[in-house]
C-alpha cells in the first residue's frame, strides 16, 4: 500500500475508525469464527441486522416453553426498540452459522435427548469467544447475540440462577441474548446472505429437510 493511500486510511473519520477499526479486522474475526467451528461466517453491515416486532411476538405467541425462564429471554432481554437503537451505534459485525444435521435438530430423538443441546452450546461458545476476541483487541463496544435459549443450552434446563438467585448468571462470559429473543429476522437475514434455511418444529423429521442452521452475530465496531 502506498503511503498516499495509508494516510486517507488514517485520516478517516467514520465512527468504525474512532473506534480503531483496522483494515483485516472484520475478516480475522470471520475467520476465528470458522477456526473456532463455524461453517460458515459473513461479514454483515448493520443496515442488514432486521429487527421486528413480530418476531419478538412469535416468543408468545404461540408461547416458546422458554419465555420468561431466564435473563436472556424475553420479557427480560432488550426490547426490539432497544436493540435497534444499539445496532444503530454500529456500523459492521460478523453473522456466523453452524449447520447441523438434521437428525441433530429434527425428530423425537434430537428433541427428547441433549443432542440439540449441544450444537445450541457450541454456537453461544464462538460468538462469546468472538466478542471475546474483538473485546481485548480494543474494539471495547463488542456485543453478541446467539441462537435459542441460554437456559436449556448452558444450564441443561436448570433454573436461571440470575432470576432466582443473588449469585448471578452461572455462565455470565458465554451467555448471550438469542438474536431471534431480541426481534431480529434471522430467517430473512439469513436467507439475504445466500444460506439456506428451514422452519424446523415438532413434527419435523429429519428427513424432510437437508440440515439446520444454528446462528449467531457479534456486532464489533
Amino acid at each position: 500500500m502506498s503511503e498516499s493511500k495509508k494516510t486517507d486510511i488514517s485520516k478517516q473519520k467514520s465512527p468504525s475508525a474512532k473506534r480503531g477499526l483496522r483494515p483485516g479486522d472484520l475478516e480475522k474475526y470471520r475467520l476465528l469464527a470458522i477456526k473456532l467451528g463455524a461453517s460458515d461466517a459473513k461479514i454483515i453491515k448493520s443496515n442488514q441486522v432486521i429487527i421486528e416486532h413480530r418476531v419478538l411476538g412469535k416468543c408468545k405467541i404461540p408461547m416458546c416453553v422458554q419465555y420468561g425462564m431466564s435473563m436472556n429471554c424475553p420479557p427480560h432481554a432488550p426490547t426490539p426498540d432497544e436493540v435497534r437503537k444499539m445496532i444503530k451505534e454500529y456500523r459492521y459485525g460478523v453473522f456466523i452459522r453452524l449447520i447441523i444435521p438434521s437428525v441433530r435438530i429434527a425428530g423425537a430423538a434430537a428433541l427428547e435427548g441433549k443432542i440439540t443441546a449441544i450444537d445450541r452450546r457450541k454456537i453461544n461458545e464462538i460468538v462469546a469467544e468472538v466478542e471475546s476476541q474483538a473485546f481485548y483487541e480494543g474494539h471495547y463496544l463488542a456485543m453478541g447475540f446467539a441462537g435459542g435459549s441460554c437456559r436449556s443450552s448452558l444450564c441443561n434446563g436448570l433454573e436461571c440462577s440470575a432470576l432466582t438467585t443473588k449469585n448471578g448468571c452461572r455462565h455470565g462470559l458465554k451467555a448471550r441474548p438469542s438474536m431471534e429473543g431480541v426481534g431480529m429476522n434471522v430467517f430473512q437475514m439469513a436467507r439475504n446472505m445466500g444460506w439456506e434455511i428451514h422452519p424446523i418444529g415438532r413434527r419435523t423429521l429429519p428427513d424432510e429437510i437437508p440440515h439446520g442452521n444454528r446462528l449467531g452475530l457479534v456486532m464489533i465496531a
